[in-house]
């Protein structure tokens, strides 16, 4: 449990979001790159993946806005 300013909130156990299955083909170059970027890190394939994409699609949102 945590405190804030005499409160005492109860854990939550976080949930796992619901994911899809898919097979993306990527060119071996960059696969080789992933997997470099990676080695070494407590981070998986599928991981990095999903962090580069929600990055190219806040990015893509903000030139949206921009416009």
């Amino acid at each position: 449990m945590k405190c804030i300013a005499g409160e005492t909130m109860a854990f939550k156990i976080p949930s796992v979001p619901p994911t899809t299955n898919k097979s993306v083909r990527f060119p071996n170059d960059m696969l080789e790159e992933i997997e470099d970027a990676i080695r070494g890190k407590d981070c998986t394939f599928s991981a990095f993946v999903v962090a580069a994409v929600r990055a190219a699609l806040d990015d893509l949102k903000e030139q949206e806005n921009d416009r």
